[in-house]
């Protein structure tokens, strides 16, 4: 059955969306308007590396058997589509246009699969016991949130790395790092029967006789997304330098016992919530992958250019770890530099 699917995002949101262009549904990319020109005009391409090949292969949406388009967000009507994906960083919803779209989709009452490494507010009123009120700090626009029913939102992990080449236009996406997008269930189980039938879908996509990489998995536990929080507080947040930044692979393994410590700490929070330690990555897992990780992760770059807003995943962990009354001063260092550093930069733009 082809499914109708409304992306807010065209960068990271056109691999999602190729892999479900290649099970046949259709999809709608929501962007600025130069770029929704660009990929009405020419479609999308993503380079995927196949398994046991050494080049990437590239994926023209043209190509692929659902069809694909792309509107500004003053001309999406999320209410003609049976899901809608989350697929831009958190600061961005905060934007005039995007809060005005993000009114019309709560409105619709669509299900809305999000694929932030922030968990919107309505998920977190989904994990018992939490005060998600209280976490509203951490959000730059928490209030873009308080038209959406808890039930109606999931959370699925952005664990595929990809990167738009600086020497191609806005419609080219390279995947670096295939691995998969892990989802939550929704609270309705007609909507999760959604979900899986999309991943048997893009399971069961073959080019040349080959599997493609990049896979949607399901699964039953609210807290599988959350399995990245010890990866990002490892790495990606400690890439963050009060001068400067470095990359995840020294954050990681500059100390590799200090790191080590951090990870199991944030996997504790994590399993204290509710998750299941087998649903955690093994920390030598990760710091196997880290040591290609040769570049600042996107926050700290996009601190050193200047912006005073990111996903604060961090902040998000240290005010859970509060409410349990737990103290991880790693966390809390990190939550201090990346304050002074954004706080840095709001100075100087004024």
């Amino acid at each position: 059955m082809s499914r109708k699917i409304l992306i807010l995002g065209a960068s990271y949101g056109s691999l999602l969306g190729t892999k479900l262009l290649m099970a046949g549904h259709d999809v709608t990319l929501v962007c600025r308007k130069a770029t929704a020109d660009l990929i009405n005009a020419e479609g999308t391409e993503v380079r995927i590396k196949l398994r046991d090949e050494d080049e990437h292969r590239a994926f023209h949406s043209a190509e692929l058997p659902g069809t694909l388009d792309a509107l500004t967000p003053s001309e999406a009507d999320p209410a003609a589509y049976d899901l809608v994906a989350l697929a831009m960083s958190e600061p961005q919803y905060g934007t005039d246009e995007i809060r005005r779209l993000m009114k019309r989709v709560a409105a619709a009452k669509v299900p809305c699969l999000s694929i932030m490494n922030m968990p919107p507010l309505p998920y977190l009123k989904r994990i018992e016991g939490l005060d998600a009120k209280a976490l509203a700090p951490s959000f730059n626009s928490p209030e873009v949130w308080d038209g959406f029913e808890p039930g109606l939102v999931t959370l699925c992990s952005p664990d595929p790395q990809a990167f738009r080449p600086p020497e191609t236009a806005g419609n080219v996406l390279h995947v670096g790092l295939p691995t998969n997008f892990k989802s939550a269930p929704f609270e309705d189980p007609a909507h999760t029967a959604m979900l899986k039938e999309l991943e048997e879908g893009i399971e069961a996509i073959r080019v040349d006789g080959k599997d493609v990489p990049v896979k949607l998995r399901v699964y039953d536990s609210l807290f599988v997304p959350f399995a990245k929080w010890s990866m990002l507080l490892t790495g990606n947040y400690r890439c963050v330098l009060p001068g400067g930044a470095q990359p995840i692979r020294e954050a990681v393994h500059n100390d590799i016992i200090a790191s080590e410590q951090i990870y199991k700490q944030i996997n504790q929070i994590v399993v204290r919530l509710g998750a299941d330690e087998a649903d955690q990555v093994p920390f030598i897992k990760y710091a196997k992958a880290a040591q290609g990780l040769l570049k600042p992760s996107s926050a700290a770059r996009a601190i050193e250019g200047g912006t005073s807003e990111v996903e604060r995943v961090d902040m998000l962990v240290k005010l859970i770890a509060d409410q349990f009354g737990i103290a991880i001063p790693a966390v809390e260092q990190v939550v201090t530099t990346v304050n002074a550093r954004l706080e840095q930069n709001r100075r100087a733009a004024a």
